[in-house]
Formats: C-alpha cells, sequence, structure tokens
C-alpha cells in the first residue's frame, strides 16, 4: 500500500472512528458526469459551501481542492457579471449532512475522454457508515430539487452523444404559446391534441393501440414551425430533444437506440425532414450521406421493436418532396400546415407588438407621436387589408418578415412599409 493511500485510510477511519477491521462497516456510492445526478451534486455541494461561508458554519470541512465556475447573468443588451462558484474540484472532501459524516472523492481520467465534448471522464464517490445509507437517496433528493428551482419556467434542449441524450447549453427560457401568433384555432388545435393524447395512455392500452403520436407541421419557412415547438413545450412542461438525421455516424441502430431512449417528458424535435429524404433517397447539403436509410427511420417511428409513450414533431418546407410512407397515420397523426400570414394573423400580430402604442423597439424607430387605441385600430385594419388584397393578388408575406419590420420601426412606419415586404407565391 502507497504512503498516500495508507494517509487516506488512516484518516477515514479516523474521521469515522473506525479501526482497520471494521471499515466494512461503510458504504459508497458512485456517480459518473454521464448522469445527471452528478452535475446535481456537484451544484448543491457548491450551493452549500457559499451558504457555510457566509454563515460561517462549522459543519463543512475546509477543502484545498477547489473548482470554480464563473456565473453571469444575461441582460437585454449583454451579459453582466454575477460572480463565482466555488464547488470541489478533484481530490478528497469531507462534510456533514444531517448529523453524518461523509467524504467525497472527486477523480478524473483526463486520458478518457468525450471525443464530441473533450470533457474528461470524472467520478464522484461518496463514502459514509452503512447506518447512514438512507441518507445519500435523501441527498440526492434534495440537490434535485436545487437544480430544478433553477430551471423553473425553462425548458432544457438534449442532442445524441453517441447513444444517450446529453443537455446542450443552458435551459431557454419557456416561450409563451400566445407569442406564437398562428392563424385562427391553428394553437388551440393542437394543444388540445396533445393534451387529450397525455390523457388517454389508457384508453391506448385497453385498445392495444400503440400510445405514441406525430406531427407534421408543414408550410413556407418564417411561418413559425420551430417557435411553436418551443412554446407548446413549455406549455406542457416538457423538454425537447434534436434529431438531426443528416448527421455523420447516425446509422439505422444508433437512431434506434436514441429513439427508444428518450428522456421522460421530452418531444422529440426533427426539422426539415426533408433535406435528410427527399423521397426515399437521402439528401444533404454538402453532399454527405449518413447511414440511416428510409426503411430504418420508418422501423424506428413505428416498427414493432419502437419505443412507446414518445411525441414526434417533425417539419418541412415542401411536404410534396415527402413519401407518402412516411406521413401516413401511425408516423404522422397530425399533419398542420403554417402557412404566410393571413390578414388576421397580420393583424393579430401587429397588435401583440404595438398595444402599448410606443413598439418593442421604439428607440432605433422613427420617433412618432403616441398612439391612442382608436388609433391603433384604425392602424391595425389597414395593415389587414394590405394583407388581404395582397393576396387576392397572389402575393404573400412571412410572419418573420412582419416580426422583423415591427421590432425596427414605429406603428406608423410599419403600415407605410409593409408593402415592400411582398412577395410572388
Amino acid at each position: 500500500m502507497g504512503v498516500g493511500v495508507a494517509l487516506g485510510a488512516a484518516r477515514q477511519a479516523a474521521m469515522f472512528g473506525l479501526t482497520a477491521a471494521r471499515r466494512r462497516l461503510l458504504v459508497s456510492l458512485e456517480m459518473n458526469n454521464k448522469d445527471r445526478a452528478y452535475a446535481w451534486f456537484l451544484g448543491w455541494m457548491a450551493n452549500n459551501s457559499n451558504l457555510a461561508a457566509k454563515s460561517r458554519a462549522s459543519t463543512w470541512l475546509r477543502s484545498h481542492e477547489l473548482s470554480v465556475s464563473t456565473v453571469f447573468e444575461q441582460g437585454q443588451n449583454r451579459a453582466s457579471f454575477s460572480g463565482f462558484d466555488i464547488t470541489a474540484g478533484p481530490g478528497m472532501h469531507w462534510f456533514r449532512y444531517r448529523g453524518a459524516w461523509m467524504q467525497v472523492k472527486r477523480e478524473r481520467e483526463t486520458r478518457a475522454t468525450n471525443i464530441s465534448t473533450g470533457v474528461p471522464w470524472e467520478t464522484v464517490t461518496i463514502t459514509t457508515l452503512s447506518r447512514d445509507r438512507d441518507l445519500f437517496l435523501q441527498l440526492l433528493s434534495e440537490a434535485r430539487d436545487l437544480a430544478m428551482q433553477g430551471n423553473e419556467g425553462k425548458l432544457s434542449v438534449h442532442i445524441p452523444d453517441s447513444t444517450r441524450w446529453r443537455p446542450f447549453g443552458q435551459p431557454k427560457r419557456k416561450r409563451p404559446i400566445k407569442s406564437v401568433v398562428l392563424d385562427d384555432g391553428v394553437a388551440e388545435k393542437v394543444e388540445r391534441d396533445i393534451r387529450a393524447f397525455l390523457d388517454r395512455r389508457q384508453w391506448y392500452a385497453d385498445r392495444g393501440i400503440p400510445y405514441r403520436r406525430g406531427y407534421l407541421l408543414y408550410g413556407p419557412p418564417g411561418s413559425g414551425k420551430s417557435s411553436f415547438i418551443q412554446a407548446i413545450a413549455g406549455e406542457l412542461n416538457y423538454d425537447i430533444c434534436i434529431l438531426n438525421l443528416s448527421e455523420r455516424g447516425l446509422g439505422d441502430d444508433r437512431l434506434f437506440h436514441l429513439l427508444s431512449n428518450i428522456p421522460e417528458r421530452s418531444i422529440v424535435l426533427i426539422e426539415d425532414i426533408d433535406a435528410a429524404f427527399n423521397k426515399r433517397a437521402q439528401s444533404n447539403e454538402d453532399g454527405y450521406q449518413s447511414s440511416v436509410t428510409f426503411s430504418g427511420f420508418l422501423n424506428a417511428l413505428d416498427g414493432v421493436a419502437s419505443s412507446e409513450e414518445r411525441i414526434i414533431f417533425m417539419t418541412t418546407n415542401h411536404i410534396q418532396h415527402l413519401d407518402p410512407a412516411l406521413i401516413r397515420p401511425g408516423r404522422v397523426d397530425v399533419p398542420i400546415l403554417l402557412d404566410d400570414a393571413s390578414p388576421s394573423q397580420a393583424r393579430r400580430l401587429f397588435t401583440q407588438f404595438y398595444e402599448d402604442g410606443e413598439g418593442i423597439n421604439s428607440v432605433i424607430s422613427e420617433k412618432e407621436e403616441p398612439l391612442d387605441q382608436e388609433q391603433l385600430r384604425a392602424l391595425a385594419s389597414s395593415l389587414e387589408a394590405q394583407v388581404r388584397k395582397a393576396m387576392d393578388n397572389g402575393k404573400r408575406v412571412s410572419m418573420a418578415a412582419l416580426q422583423g419590420l415591427f421590432i425596427l420601426n414605429g406603428p406608423r412606419a410599419a403600415v407605410s412599409k409593409c408593402s415592400s415586404l411582398f412577395a410572388q407565391r
């Protein structure tokens, strides 16, 4: 036994009041950095370390091995510095939890890294007396609840990492569903359908119907497809798993495994499905063809061994390019057209932007006199009439183009410049 190991064992025995012969009374819990609990626990330790430092509590032992995480608060125009989080670095640490001493050993293997992220393999091992083993679940539950508090009002985006899903970036703030202006009744129809599906688990089971639901949002670019999916996920308190069928290294087996192991309360999003499969042929802008076959994709969607309890949203700008086998019921249960702006959509978006009479970003628009509600309604009617006339002449305008116009202009300027956006479709 090396000197460091012997000294570590001696310190451990002394801390727990055990002789070498009775160390078998210890129990250990190991977590690796692929498990969500790993980040939750380190965050919990950082939070309690900071609280102990502020209150000068003696229940947390000082450590010589620390790590730092710089925290920023994002403002509207720039990131403003907030502070630092100090947590346990690689090494040995001790703390007391609900009267029980616990040892934490954080180890990092620099020779083994995640190929896609470059993050080294890490493990955390918590050791305590066997009699206190029930505290592990209490501690992890507390760490999870603390992490969830930080994500309240947000949704997480996941991407594939080998055969697993991992969070991508920081959680995003939920987008109110009313902020996505669709044609009359469309948003309500989709939300009702999803909620009805979620409430009918037993109904599906009783009739032997696979418990999964597929949606296809189709229509021209800028019609709000991706924004609506983000908003509906936030409304349901679901996360989003983004799947790119053209990803290099993605094959039928890996695709099947990913779709069979979706995180709980998550929507799978496959954007621009026509870019992956044009009819039954693979397609990709840079000429690269992934290993996912059309038949493999269909089997992953609804084959004999495909997963249950799944909601999938697919989007396309060109539904005519999709094979009928892909969009049949059972794979696509609810096709929804999200088109260019209708007259009523344009009016509702205008009113949503300018209902305060000033506009969202009036500081960079032409100076305009404040509007009263009657003047605002008159301008909204004028915009609605312009869109209706353009449609009668075969011209259209996207919701994204209108939104960009409204952001950069006051209400009067927006209405006067609107005609320049109309394009022949």
